[in-house]
């Protein structure tokens, strides 16, 4: 089954951190851009970061800029979301999703395959 299975989300306090970790199943993430998107409760879903295949160019909305980091490691078939310095704001439902690189910017694909999603609740 072709699919991507998104793990590392929880509870954690602010201020904390959390790697996710996008693995695929079923397929290679060769040739395909990765992104991570997220949807707050009651909110629309919102794109988090990119990195394309092509030469692992990273890309970040402005509120993931010096406190979230993508990373890509095709060997284990998996990309990364590093997340420092989380806040209340953070709390969603993360979501990676992929889509073929036909050498445009990560941000300007349309992500066709999705995982299932992984909590992450920033709390005391």
């Amino acid at each position: 089954q072709v699919q991507l299975v998104e793990s590392g989300g929880g509870l954690v306090e602010p201020g904390g951190s959390l790697k996710l970790s996008c693995t695929a199943s079923g397929f290679t993430l060769d040739y395909y851009n990765i992104g991570w998107f997220r949807q707050a409760p009651g909110e629309g879903r919102e794109g988090v970061s990119c990195i394309s295949y092509t030469d692992a160019r990273p890309h970040y909305e402005d509120f993931a800029k010096g406190r979230f980091t993508i990373s890509r490691d095709n060997a284990k078939n998996t990309v990364y979301l590093q997340m420092n310095s989380l806040e209340p704001e953070d709390t969603a439902v993360y979501y990676c999703a992929g889509v073929v690189d036909y050498g445009l910017p990560c941000n300007t694909g349309n992500f066709g395959l999705w995982g299932q999603g992984t909590q992450v609740t920033v709390s005391w």
